[in-house]
């Protein structure tokens, strides 16, 4: 079976990380080859460029830059990373890709959805999942939630307005471009919605392999 990409987007704060992690295991627990990764992030370069993007210290960050910097940092984690597992023909989990972008600094910053998606396309030579899994849930309490022990980063920062607009934007992308997105109901207990998220992906399997 050729590898498959599958990507995890919502709200920060929406249990995506945990959730991969639990379903990572699951999934090896059945001798399925799968890596997980994230963004920004994924390779030593997206790293350094994701302490750029969420540092509390670069506040003067301009908007652009910051969409310029989350392309750069997606162009070098498909290159490195993401392709070459799926041409190995390993399942590839990504918390995150080209949707939070579009979403966060498309709509969220209003730098337009079209021309946040041409410089991806670009970086990408546009890549695009097989799956995306969209954790939907409340920005403002998955925020609560995630802050209430410890200091956000910059995005996380920015306040319920943005969080919110960044929320209709997902919406939006999702009625925009809804042939490979699946809706995860993130308000169910974790239990729950990881078994939502390995159903989606064995099923995938399962439909790629008939």
């Amino acid at each position: 079976m050729k590898g498959l990409f599958i990507t995890l987007e919502g709200p920060d704060g929406s249990g995506k990380t945990t959730i991969l992690d639990m379903v990572k295991k699951k999934l090896e627990e059945k001798n399925i080859d799968v890596i997980t990764t994230r963004e920004p992030g994924g390779t030593k370069i997206g790293e350094d460029i994701r302490d750029i993007i969420l540092s509390n210290d670069n506040v003067a960050l301009a908007d652009e830059t910051e969409a310029l910097l989350y392309a750069a940092s997606r162009a070098q984690h498909v290159s490195q990373v993401i392709r070459p597992a799926i041409e190995d023909g390993k399942i590839v989990i990504s918390d995150r890709f080209l949707l939070s972008s579009l979403a966060y600094q498309g709509v969220g910053r209003e730098l337009g959805i079209e021309e946040v998606k041409m410089v991806n396309d670009f970086g990408t030579k546009g890549l695009q999942p097989d799956m995306i899994l969209f954790f939907d849930i409340d920005p403002e309490d998955t925020l609560k939630r995630k802050t209430a022990d410890e200091a956000g980063d910059r995005l996380e920062n920015e306040g319920n307005t943005f969080h919110r607009k960044v929320y209709d934007g997902y919406k939006e992308l999702i009625d925009k471009y809804p042939e490979n997105i699946k809706i995860i109901n993130a308000r169910e207990s974790i239990e729950k919605v990881s078994n939502q998220v390995l159903d989606s992906i064995e099923d995938l399997i399962d439909e790629r392999r008939a």
